[in-house]
Order: structure tokens, then sequence, then C-alpha cells
């Protein structure tokens, strides 16, 4: 193929060159070094973690998101959907008519029977509202008026990893970016030194090991890779790589950062690939880390008083807790999104011992949450988020006795609760049958709770948008998703 406009020139005329221009330019950077240096530094934002142009798409109620996401799937039906009509029908057999043939697990399909096992917790209603909650909840429930809890949630995906994945990305196939990794890109951050979207993984209480989770649960994805979460850890540094070696001191690692920065210029004036930029923003955010990763860890501050909202536990990294207490920290400094993974919520057999492990862990700090948000005048700028993946079965699996029972995964219905920002508080939205089995009134799938999520921090789920593949690909997918209106204040 002839291409005119390009000249030929041989071997010996390339190298005499380019060995011209590379003097020109290292005689520059003598005479010139501060304009030189300017010439090769990457196009990085003055702002680490700015919105995209337009959003959020109308004023947001909230700011910010903290997730506290119960990992494995907790039991309904023992914690917030009360149905005392179950203990006049306990151990008989689920009616074919309830069923209707729905899918089961291979861990009870093999069973010749299914037992109704009613909960064997007590239930009181709390606050002007009314809403009834369990003796496993009674410090969550002291908040009553305060959150809005959802009883019609449901799903497809009925095994853990695709239900967590579907939940927590849009899509039940691995390689979508996560929640918090969308509103990072949608809306940045308010915060220079510290991540836009960080998460948390504490330990737990229940005796018995936990479903595993996966770092892609809050990986970007085809998004820029800045959006990634950053995982704040419990045991040794809180941030894995952040602290420098021995030997290399603050000012030598500002000289090494400006010289990569230098190099990662000419690579990117040479290349043109946007992840280079982002490299050298994370490179940045690392080293401004260095300093802020200390201060927010650092919790000897805190009143007397503020610890005690959060339980005896507070003071302990790596529990629940402790990590709420890091949300509300994190949230005060400006990060967009945070998100605690409590594990081992999936409780098949022996409920009873490992389901009170549980709420212990996580109901004290749930209630100093939003009390010490709402305190703060931080609640109304906050949106909080509580639930898991899909919710457990009315009928046992395995031996059922008065005292002891287990139960499988439910993805037809389950509860979650939201509160703060944008949420109507004291409010019970949907409405399950007698059996906590099928949704019999305002059904919500969850895309639209991911659709609500977004709604309150100001983003139409419709229009937040990034083009992979051919495709303009968003949170919530490409089936109807809509805002649960009933919740929304």
């Amino acid at each position: 193929m002839s291409l005119p406009h390009l000249h030929p020139i041989s071997r010996r005329h390339f190298f005499k060159s380019a060995g011209i221009a590379t003097g020109r330019i290292a005689l520059a950077g003598l005479l010139f070094p501060e304009l030189a240096r300017a010439a090769t530094k990457p196009a990085v934002a003055a702002h680490p973690h700015p919105a995209l142009p337009g959003l959020p798409h109308f004023a947001p109620k909230a700011k910010r998101l903290i997730y506290l996401f119960m990992n494995g799937g907790p039991s309904q039906m023992d914690l917030l959907d009360y149905k005392p009509g179950l203990k006049e029908i306990y151990d008989t057999d689920l009616p074919d008519s309830i069923r209707m043939g729905q899918r089961l697990t291979t861990m009870t399909s093999g069973q010749s029977r299914f037992p109704i096992a009613p909960s064997k917790y007590s239930f009181k209603q709390y606050g002007q509202s009314g809403i009834w909650f369990s003796e496993l909840l009674q410090h969550t429930a002291r908040v009553a008026d305060e959150i809005a809890v959802i009883k019609s949630v449901h799903t497809e995906a009925i095994n853990h990893d695709p239900a967590v994945t579907y939940i927590q990305t849009g899509n039940q196939i691995p390689g979508r970016p996560s929640l918090g990794s969308w509103l990072s890109y949608g809306l940045g951050s308010e915060c220079d030194n510290l991540p836009a979207f960080v998460v948390m993984t504490p330990r737990w209480s229940a005796k018995r090991d936990a479903q595993a989770l996966y770092q892609r649960l809050w990986e970007a994805a085809f998004l820029p890779t800045k959006h990634a979460g950053v995982a704040l850890r419990s045991q040794g540094d809180p941030v894995l790589y952040l602290n420098d070696p021995p030997g290399v001191d603050r000012e030598t690692r500002r000289d090494m950062l400006d010289t990569l920065g230098q190099l990662n210029g000419l690579q990117h004036q040479k290349l043109g690939d946007p992840e280079i930029n982002t490299r050298v923003a994370q490179y940045e955010m690392a080293f401004k880390m260095q300093a802020s990763v200390p201060d927010l860890v650092d919790i000897s501050g805190e009143s007397k008083a503020t610890l005690e909202l959060y339980g005896p536990e507070v003071t302990q990294p790596g529990t629940f807790s402790h990590s709420a207490l890091m949300a509300r920290r994190l949230a005060e400094r400006g990060v967009r999104c945070i998100e605690i993974f409590h594990r081992e919520w999936d409780h098949h057999g022996d409920l009873p011992r490992d389901l009170p492990l549980q709420c212990r862990d996580v109901d004290h700090a749930c209630y100093g949450l939003i009390t010490d948000l709402k305190k703060r005048g931080m609640l109304d700028e906050t949106l909080v988020v509580w639930g898991g993946e899909f919710g457990r079965t009315v009928y046992c699996q395995g031996k059922l006795t008065k005292e002891d029972y287990g139960r499988d995964h439910h993805p037809r219905c389950f509860t979650m609760w939201m509160a703060g920002g944008g949420v109507k508080g004291g409010t019970v939205y949907g409405e399950t049958d007698d059996f906590s089995y099928n949704v019999v009134k305002d059904p919500v799938h969850i895309r639209d709770i991911n659709a609500t999520i977004l709604h309150c921090l100001g983003i139409d789920h419709r229009r937040l948008t990034y083009k992979f593949q051919g495709l303009d690909t968003r949170l919530t997918g490409v089936e109807e998703a809509n805002p649960v209106k009933g919740i929304l204040a």
C-alpha cells in the first residue's frame, strides 16, 4: 500500500536525527530544570478524586455511603420479619402451595420433608413507629425511628458467590465494578489524602468457618483502577506496603516520586495510556496516606461517651465495633464509600448457637454508629445500609428441635434496612407471606436497592454509565430498576 505522505528515511538518518533531538532535550533539562520537570509531569487532576462533569444529576440527600454488609445471608424471620403464627404449626411440612416448586439448593433438595422451624426468639415493637425487632437486635431497636426496614427484597441468585457478586456489582458473573467503585467514579471524593472507597473485613464470632470473600468485590474492573476499594487491615500495617522501608525518609521518598513521575510523564507522552496517570495518582495518594492513615486509626482523642456508644469491643482492632467507629472517622474525613463486610451469617445448622454471637458482634455498633452520626449532625448526609445477599428458609435444614435448627439459602425474600440521608425513618416497606417465603406486597429487587442508594446520593442510575466492549454499562444493568420511593424522605 502506498503512503505518499510518509517520507522514507535511511536507518543512518533516523539515528542521527534521534541523537540530535535527544541532545536538545538533555540540554534543555540542564538549562531549565523546572521547565523540563513541568513538561514531563503527567496530567494528573489537581483534586485526586474529582466528580464526573454533570454529577450529581440532582441535589443529593446524602454525601456518602456506609454499607454494613452481613455476608452469608442473615435469617430474616429470626431478626426483623416477625411471624408469630409459625409457632402454631411447628414441625409441620411447608405447604406445596407456598413453595410452588421453587428452586432449592443441593443442601436441602434431597430432604424427605421440609418442617417449619419457627424462630425461638421473642420480638417487641420499638419507637413511635412500632417496628418489630428480635431480642437479638435490642440495641439497633433503640434507633427504630431512624431506620427504614425493607422486608420484600429478593434476588435470583441462590448461592453465595453469585449472590454477593450480584448485589455488590449488579451482575452474578465476576468482572463488573463494585458499587463503591461506581460511586468513586461518578462522584469522586471530598478527601485529598484518603481513597474514595475504603473496605474493612472484621472478624466474626460464630463457631464455624466463613464463606470466602474475594477482592474483586471491591475492585474497579473495567473502570480506571484508582476507583478500586482500599482494604483497611486490622493487624499490622493498616494498609499494606504503605510504610517506607528502613533507611528511606519522607524527603527521599518525595524525591523518588518526583523522578518516577517524570519518567511516567515521558511514558504517557509516548503511549497516551490513561492508566499511567492513574498509577502516578495512586503513588501520590499513598504518599499522602503515610501521614493521614496513622491519624485516622489513632482513636485516643475519642471521648469515653463516644466509645461506649459502639460497645465494649470498640477499642479492639479487628472487631465490627472498631470498624464501625473507623467508618464514622472515614466519613468525617470525606471518604465517599465505606463498606464493612462482616462474615459468617450462613447458618445451615446450629443457628441458635451462632446467630446470637453474630448479632452480639454488630448490634451495639449499629446503634452506636447511627447515634454518633446523628449527634455530630452527619446522619442527614450519610446513607447507612444494612443487609446481606439473600435470606434463609422457614423450613429447617437437617434435624429440627425447638432449641436447635438450621436454615438454607432463600433468595425469594429477605430483609434490609437503611438510615440517614434521603431515607424516611420509622418506615416498614414491603410484606411477605405468613411463612416469610414469598413477597406478597411491594417487591424490591436488589437492582432497586442499588438504584435507591444511587438516588440518595444524587445519581440517576440510568445515566451513570461507562463504555465497555461497545456497551454503555451501568451498575443496575439493562433490566428495569427503580428507587424505592416508599422509603424516601
